[in-house]
C-alpha cells in the first residue's frame, strides 16, 4: 500500500502539519530536499516549469524559484534559518502571487528514522494568522500538489534504492 500524505490543521490554530512516510532511508529523503536539481524535479506539479534563481541550503542561505502560470510569473522564496544535516530544515516561505506581501510562513521540516530503513517527514508550518493558514488550505491545490510531488519523490527514491545508492 502506498504511503499516505496526512495534512492536519486544527480549527482556530495557525499551524499546519504535513506528515508523510517514505520507504527509503533518511539520507536520501533529506538529499531530495537540499539538492536543487533533484528538488525541482519532484516538488512542483507537472504543469509547472520552475526556474531556480537561488538555492543555498545552508544556515542563512536563501532560496528563490519562479514559475509561470496562466501567463503570470510568480516566485516562491525564503531564508533558511537552520539546515541541520539529516534532521531538519527551518526556513521561511513566501509566495509573491498574493494581492499583498507579508504572508510569511515559518516552516520546520523534520526527518525521522523509522525501522526498516524508512523515513517519516513532518513539516510544520506556522502562519501569521488563522485566516492566512485557512486561505492556503482553501486555495484548493495544496493536497494535489503534495500528493503529486511525493509520488514523484517516491519514484526517485525507489530508483535510488534499486541502484544501491542507499548503501
Amino acid at each position: 500500500m502506498a504511503n499516505r500524505t496526512v495534512i492536519t490543521a486544527e480549527p482556530g490554530k495557525q499551524e499546519l502539519f504535513v506528515t508523510r512516510e517514505f520507504d527509503a532511508p533518511r539520507h536520501l529523503v533529506f538529499k531530495a530536499h537540499i539538492d536543487p536539481d533533484l528538488y525541482m524535479r519532484w516538488v512542483w506539479p507537472k504543469e509547472f516549469s520552475p526556474t531556480v534563481e537561488e538555492f543555498e541550503m545552508s544556515d542563512g542561505g536563501a532560496y528563490k524559484y519562479t514559475h509561470e502560470r496562466a501567463g503570470n510569473k510568480y516566485a516562491i522564496f525564503g531564508v533558511n534559518h537552520e539546515v541541520h544535516a539529516l534532521d531538519r530544515i527551518i526556513s521561511t516561505y513566501e509566495f509573491d502571487g498574493l494581492p499583498e506581501r507579508g504572508h510569511v510562513i515559518m516552516r520546520k521540516t523534520s526527518f525521522e528514522d523509522l525501522p526498516g530503513g524508512r523515513t517519516r517527514l513532518v513539516q510544520q508550518s506556522v502562519f501569521f494568522s488563522v485566516s492566512d493558514r485557512d486561505g492556503m488550505i482553501g486555495a484548493g491545490d495544496m493536497e494535489r500538489f503534495l500528493s503529486e510531488g511525493f509520488a514523484r519523490l517516491d519514484q526517485w527514491l525507489s530508483n535510488e534504492a534499486a541502484s544501491g545508492a542507499n548503501a
